[in-house]
């Protein structure tokens, strides 16, 4: 009753890919893979973005430039 053994492993694998299918799969793999690579270079943009003020300067200083628009509203019009 310990951990699963490879062949525990493989018949689990084998029944994702019948329920599934290895087109569905791909497309999902390629999706995960897309989604983390955004992620990625959306941390290194916003780090390399990242201002050395205290956050009490930059709220005050983004504040002025624009105002705050719902994300909702924006989508909507």
């Amino acid at each position: 009753m310990g951990s699963f053994s490879i062949w525990h492993w493989l018949i689990v694998l084998l029944i994702i890919v019948l329920v599934f299918g290895t087109k569905k799969l791909k497309n999902i793999g390629s999706d995960l893979g897309g989604a983390v690579k955004g992620f990625k270079d959306g941390m290194r943009d916003g780090a390399s973005d990242a201002p050395a003020a205290p956050a009490q300067q930059v709220a005050s200083d983004r504040s002025a430039e624009r105002p705050t628009i719902d994300v909702e509203a924006k989508n909507k019009s």
